[in-house]
């Protein structure tokens, strides 16, 4: 249970500095927990060799995956 709640915030505030750095603004608690955990996933899937460590590494790392998240999702709205 713990480890989710600690998933929970890294997606969270993953989610959040990707709006900001995005410039498309918050997607809501809920849609930043999303856009935050799918980022996770795909940062992992990312970085995986490269093994980060700790809360920080762990944002950056969803940070990157949810900014690369936003920016394949507008480019596919656009078409």
């Amino acid at each position: 249970m713990n480890g989710l709640f600690w998933f929970l915030i890294v997606g969270l505030i993953a989610g959040w500095l990707a709006g900001l750095l995005v410039k498309g603004g918050g997607f809501g608690v809920l849609g930043d927990i999303l856009i935050g955990v799918s980022g996770a996933v795909i940062g992992g899937l990312l970085f995986g060799g490269i093994g980060t460590r700790g809360l920080l590494g762990s944002v950056f790392v969803a940070t990157v995956g949810a900014v690369l998240l936003i920016i394949v999702g507008r480019l596919i709205k656009r078409t």
